[in-house]
């Protein structure tokens, strides 16, 4: 059976839990939990409420959306393989590195960089200890790759689309608006 959690804001847990109740079925179990102070916190929150049988853990921001049934596939293939998977597609601006005063440090090359999206999948053993070790040394990371490479843990790059765009600005939702009507 599929296990889905839900980490949500306190105020926001009954909402979320009648929502769900209409999409529950018998091969996959919808659970609200309350989520955390910061992101990291709320997807340890789930970690810890996995059931046992549990082999591939897969974290997916509900601020995207759009992401095909094919993407989340072909991430929970690579994890399987290789141990972790983050979708993802390559940037296109170039990127600056700065310091505190703003002044530019360094230009990486375009060509190694890419920007991390969700679905990112991994083994569920991985996962867990890459939480462990992040919340014993009070470690803030930006996603769940970063606590799995932090910890020597290997995660790969899977192609995606820039549709799987994430909606944190007004300029996204209007883009979502026109992504959503063209799937009409």
């Amino acid at each position: 059976m599929m296990q889905i959690i839900i980490p949500a804001p306190k105020n926001y847990i009954s909402t979320c839990k009648r929502i769900c109740s209409e999409l529950e079925n018998r091969s996959v179990s919808l659970e609200v939990i309350e989520g955390g102070s910061e992101r990291q916190y709320s997807i340890w929150n789930g970690i810890k409420v996995l059931n046992s049988d549990i082999e591939l853990v897969a974290v997916h921001d509900a601020a995207r959306p759009f992401v095909k049934e094919e993407f989340i596939a072909n991430c929970f293939k690579i994890a399987d393989e290789f141990g972790g998977a983050v979708l993802g597609v390559p940037v296109k601006d170039t990127i600056k590195e700065v310091k505190r005063d703003l002044e530019i440090r360094s230009t990486p090359k375009r060509s190694s960089l890419w920007q991390a999206q969700t679905p990112q999948v991994f083994k569920k053993d991985l996962i867990v200890e890459a939480y462990e070790s992040a919340l014993k040394q009070d470690f803030l990371g930006t996603d769940d790759a970063s606590l799995v490479e932090r910890i020597g843990g290997k995660v790969k790059m899977v192609m995606g689309e820039a549709e799987n765009l994430k909606i944190t600005y007004p300029l996204d939702l209007k883009m979502a608006e026109l992504i959503a009507g063209g799937l009409e």
